[in-house]
């Protein structure tokens, strides 16, 4: 059995709560400075949906996927399933159940529910982000090629991306998890806009690939009602269900996003206009 951990968790916010909140506050609930460090698996439990992020840095170490007490659970997936997203420049292997699999920069293993061991090696960065699920899919990787890429926006509006989608519906099967790649272009600084909510289901920003010297101001809060948090490279965003979530930055960035909730279906979106942001 693996070992235990410790895990930082959040609970959920109502948005009556929001406006009572000073910048220490809105940090210490929403946002993960501290995920990444050489040698370890850290983790942080989000009420919201109940989605576990984490990372994983095996720094020439062979590192296990804990379980920690909260899960009530033998082995950390045998009521959740994983999303592994590699997101530093080293190629990662990962063996579920003893079968191996390479990831390489930006490829995604998805990891279905009921398996009992996951370790991670190589000399790179690893995100995790995990739900509850009901059922369970077979464990797949998903290459960059194969991720469906779009491309949207445009320069001229600072918002020229490219969305890869590898957990989803037409994508890696799941039961509740979605998980995705943005690669703002050069020049562009936008990464959602129109922002918007989805009542429907919770969503966790990762922020990587920024400038150590710059940031992205993320925003947050009901469309009547917004707040700001500043956020630097390898810094997560936990976004409720009732939250719009976008973000400008002081260069281009990359960022992962995944949610889980009771809807996988992209079109749930309520589209806020910054004319209608206050």
């Amino acid at each position: 059995m693996p070992e235990t951990s410790e895990i930082d968790v959040r609970h959920a916010i109502a948005p009556d709560q929001l406006p009572l909140f000073d910048t220490t506050d809105l940090r210490e609930r929403f946002v993960v400075d501290d995920l990444f460090a050489d040698g370890e698996v850290r983790l942080c439990y989000s009420m919201a949906d109940r989605l576990v992020i984490g990372g994983a840095v095996p720094a020439g170490k062979t590192l296990e996927l804990p379980v920690p007490d909260e899960l009530r659970a033998e082995n950390f997936l045998d009521r959740r399933e994983l999303g592994v997203v590699n997101i530093g420049s080293g190629t990662a292997t990962i063996s579920c159940d003893g079968e191996e699999y390479q990831l390489e920069n930006q490829e995604v293993l998805y990891v279905g529910r009921g398996t009992k061991q996951v370790t991670f090696a190589g000399d790179t960065r690893l995100y995790l982000v995990s739900a509850a699920a009901h059922a369970e899919h077979p464990t797949t990787r998903v290459t960059k090629d194969e991720a469906a890429p779009i491309s949207l926006g445009d320069i001229k509006n600072s918002n020229e991306r490219t969305i890869y989608k590898y957990i989803h519906a037409d994508g890696a099967q799941s039961c509740q998890l979605v998980m995705g790649v943005t690669v703002l272009a050069e020049g562009s600084m936008w990464n959602t806009m129109p922002a918007h909510v989805h009542a429907r289901r919770s969503e966790i920003y990762l922020y990587f690939n920024l400038p150590e010297d710059q940031r992205v101001v993320h925003l947050m809060g009901e469309p009547s009602e917004t707040r700001h948090v500043i956020v630097a490279n390898e810094n997560a965003v936990i976004s409720p269900p009732w939250s719009i979530h976008a973000g400008m930055g002081t260069s281009a960035y990359t960022f992962v996003w995944a949610m889980a909730g009771e809807n996988t279906d992209y079109a749930d979106c309520e589209w806020q206009q910054i004319t209608e942001l206050r």
